[in-house]
Protein backbone atom coordinates (compact mmCIF):
# COMPACT_ATOMS: atom_id res chain seq x y z
CA UNK A 1 0.00 0.00 0.00
CA UNK A 2 1.36 3.51 -1.09
CA UNK A 3 1.65 6.14 1.69
CA UNK A 4 3.21 10.01 1.90
CA UNK A 5 6.10 9.70 3.75
CA UNK A 6 7.91 12.86 5.80
CA UNK A 7 11.56 12.47 7.42
CA UNK A 8 12.01 15.54 8.70
CA UNK A 9 14.74 17.19 11.07
CA UNK A 10 17.67 20.17 11.04
CA UNK A 11 20.30 20.52 9.36
CA UNK A 12 23.22 18.16 9.01
CA UNK A 13 21.14 15.21 10.50
CA UNK A 14 22.01 13.39 7.13
CA UNK A 15 18.35 13.49 5.42
CA UNK A 16 19.99 13.10 1.78
CA UNK A 17 22.25 10.42 2.88
CA UNK A 18 18.91 8.33 4.06
CA UNK A 19 16.85 9.49 0.88
CA UNK A 20 20.16 8.43 -1.44
CA UNK A 21 20.30 5.29 0.60
CA UNK A 22 16.60 4.43 0.53
CA UNK A 23 16.57 4.68 -3.16
CA UNK A 24 19.62 3.05 -3.60
CA UNK A 25 17.47 -0.12 -2.08
CA UNK A 26 14.76 0.33 -4.16
CA UNK A 27 17.37 -0.13 -7.52
CA UNK A 28 19.13 -3.03 -6.34
CA UNK A 29 15.96 -4.68 -6.11
CA UNK A 30 15.36 -3.58 -9.77
CA UNK A 31 12.62 -1.31 -9.12
CA UNK A 32 13.44 1.82 -10.49
CA UNK A 33 13.05 5.39 -8.66
CA UNK A 34 12.16 9.15 -9.33
CA UNK A 35 13.99 11.72 -7.63
CA UNK A 36 13.33 15.37 -7.17
CA UNK A 37 14.85 18.22 -5.77
CA UNK A 38 14.66 22.26 -5.24
CA UNK A 39 15.72 23.96 -8.28
CA UNK A 40 17.50 26.90 -6.20
CA UNK A 41 19.54 24.70 -3.95
CA UNK A 42 22.37 24.24 -6.50
CA UNK A 43 25.64 23.35 -3.18
CA UNK A 44 25.79 19.77 -5.24
CA UNK A 45 25.53 21.02 -8.85
CA UNK A 46 22.23 21.81 -10.61
CA UNK A 47 19.93 18.92 -10.65
CA UNK A 48 21.91 16.70 -7.71
CA UNK A 49 21.05 15.64 -4.24
CA UNK A 50 24.05 15.28 -2.98
CA UNK A 51 25.34 13.78 0.80
CA UNK A 52 28.28 15.13 2.65
CA UNK A 53 29.48 12.09 3.20
CA UNK A 54 30.12 12.17 -0.52
CA UNK A 55 26.84 9.87 -2.77
CA UNK A 56 24.90 11.65 -4.88
CA UNK A 57 22.68 11.20 -7.66
CA UNK A 58 21.14 12.85 -11.00
CA UNK A 59 17.81 14.38 -9.74
CA UNK A 60 14.99 16.62 -11.70
CA UNK A 61 14.13 20.04 -10.29
CA UNK A 62 10.90 21.81 -9.27
CA UNK A 63 9.74 25.24 -8.50
CA UNK A 64 6.74 26.22 -6.72
CA UNK A 65 4.78 26.52 -10.43
CA UNK A 66 6.11 22.40 -10.84
CA UNK A 67 2.60 20.22 -11.02
CA UNK A 68 4.35 17.06 -9.13
CA UNK A 69 1.31 14.70 -9.81
CA UNK A 70 2.24 15.14 -13.39
CA UNK A 71 5.87 14.77 -12.73
CA UNK A 72 4.75 11.51 -10.97
CA UNK A 73 2.59 10.34 -13.23
CA UNK A 74 4.90 11.14 -16.39
CA UNK A 75 7.78 9.61 -14.76
CA UNK A 76 6.60 5.77 -13.62
CA UNK A 77 8.29 4.68 -10.61
CA UNK A 78 8.28 1.89 -8.06
CA UNK A 79 8.91 4.87 -5.72
CA UNK A 80 9.25 8.78 -5.77
CA UNK A 81 11.81 10.59 -3.76
CA UNK A 82 11.71 14.56 -2.58
CA UNK A 83 14.66 16.43 -0.88
CA UNK A 84 14.23 19.58 0.37
CA UNK A 85 10.55 19.36 0.91
CA UNK A 86 10.03 22.19 3.11
CA UNK A 87 10.54 24.34 -0.06
CA UNK A 88 7.14 22.73 -1.17
CA UNK A 89 4.20 24.58 -1.64
CA UNK A 90 0.67 23.28 -0.19
CA UNK A 91 -0.59 22.88 -3.31
CA UNK A 92 2.54 20.34 -4.25
CA UNK A 93 1.83 18.15 -1.01
CA UNK A 94 -1.61 17.74 -2.15
CA UNK A 95 -0.09 16.77 -5.54
CA UNK A 96 1.94 14.55 -4.26
CA UNK A 97 -0.79 13.21 -1.79
CA UNK A 98 -3.17 12.46 -4.97
CA UNK A 99 -0.07 10.65 -6.40
CA UNK A 100 0.17 7.98 -3.68
CA UNK A 101 -3.70 8.08 -4.14
CA UNK A 102 -4.65 7.56 -7.56
CA UNK A 103 -1.51 6.31 -8.95
CA UNK A 104 -0.20 3.89 -6.16
CA UNK A 105 2.85 5.37 -6.29
CA UNK A 106 4.51 5.73 -2.46
CA UNK A 107 6.26 9.41 -2.14
CA UNK A 108 9.50 9.67 0.60
CA UNK A 109 9.90 13.15 1.35
CA UNK A 110 12.87 14.58 3.33
CA UNK A 111 13.32 18.14 4.51
CA UNK A 112 13.85 20.21 7.34
CA UNK A 113 11.10 20.92 9.83
CA UNK A 114 11.55 24.61 11.37
CA UNK A 115 13.74 27.46 10.24
CA UNK A 116 16.59 29.21 11.89
CA UNK A 117 13.45 31.53 13.87
CA UNK A 118 11.94 28.07 15.06
CA UNK A 119 9.04 28.51 12.20
CA UNK A 120 7.29 25.71 10.04
CA UNK A 121 7.98 26.08 6.48
CA UNK A 122 5.28 25.79 4.49
CA UNK A 123 6.19 22.67 2.57
CA UNK A 124 7.10 20.58 6.50
CA UNK A 125 3.95 22.05 7.37
CA UNK A 126 1.24 20.97 4.85
CA UNK A 127 3.58 17.28 4.81
CA UNK A 128 2.77 17.06 9.18
CA UNK A 129 -0.88 17.65 8.11
CA UNK A 130 -1.34 15.53 5.09
CA UNK A 131 1.78 12.73 5.69
CA UNK A 132 0.83 9.06 6.41
CA UNK A 133 3.77 8.40 8.12
CA UNK A 134 6.14 10.24 9.84
CA UNK A 135 10.19 9.89 10.72
CA UNK A 136 11.98 12.06 12.44
CA UNK A 137 16.11 11.77 11.42
CA UNK A 138 17.74 12.42 14.99
CA UNK A 139 20.68 14.37 15.02
CA UNK A 140 22.58 16.39 18.46
CA UNK A 141 23.23 19.17 19.43
CA UNK A 142 26.93 19.96 21.22
CA UNK A 143 25.18 19.22 24.50
CA UNK A 144 24.48 16.07 23.43
CA UNK A 145 20.91 16.26 23.40
CA UNK A 146 18.73 15.78 20.29
CA UNK A 147 19.09 18.97 18.12
CA UNK A 148 15.22 20.35 17.08
CA UNK A 149 16.34 23.72 16.28
CA UNK A 150 18.88 25.25 13.49
CA UNK A 151 20.28 28.92 14.19
CA UNK A 152 21.88 30.68 11.14
CA UNK A 153 25.19 32.51 11.60
CA UNK A 154 26.86 35.14 9.95
CA UNK A 155 30.58 34.65 8.40
CA UNK A 156 31.82 35.40 11.41
CA UNK A 157 29.90 33.18 13.50
CA UNK A 158 27.58 35.58 14.66
CA UNK A 159 24.12 34.45 15.34
CA UNK A 160 21.58 36.37 13.10
CA UNK A 161 17.69 36.71 14.19
CA UNK A 162 16.53 38.40 11.34
CA UNK A 163 16.42 37.54 7.66
CA UNK A 164 14.44 35.62 4.75
CA UNK A 165 13.32 31.90 6.05
CA UNK A 166 15.28 30.59 3.04
CA UNK A 167 19.00 31.10 2.53
CA UNK A 168 20.72 28.14 1.13
CA UNK A 169 23.82 27.29 2.80
CA UNK A 170 25.76 24.12 5.26
CA UNK A 171 28.05 24.08 7.81
CA UNK A 172 29.20 27.35 7.14
CA UNK A 173 25.60 29.29 7.46
CA UNK A 174 23.65 26.88 9.99
CA UNK A 175 24.20 25.17 13.37
CA UNK A 176 21.88 22.81 14.93
CA UNK A 177 20.80 22.93 18.22
CA UNK A 178 18.73 21.23 21.12
CA UNK A 179 15.50 23.78 22.17
CA UNK A 180 17.52 25.45 25.01
CA UNK A 181 20.76 26.21 23.37
CA UNK A 182 18.80 27.49 20.32
CA UNK A 183 16.77 30.03 22.75
CA UNK A 184 20.22 30.87 24.35
CA UNK A 185 21.73 31.60 21.56
CA UNK A 186 18.65 34.09 19.91
CA UNK A 187 18.62 35.48 23.64
CA UNK A 188 22.52 36.42 23.39
CA UNK A 189 21.79 37.60 19.98
CA UNK A 190 18.63 39.07 20.50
Amino acid sequence: MAKLYFHYSTMNAGKSTLLLQASYNYVERGMTTYLMTAAFDTRAGRSKIASRIGIEADADTFNKETDLFERIRANPSDCAFVDEAQFLTDAQVWQLARAVDDLGVPVMCYGLRVDFQGKLFPGSAALLALADEMREVRTICHCGKKATMVVRQSESGEILTDGAQVQIGGNESYLSLCRKHWRAAMEAAG
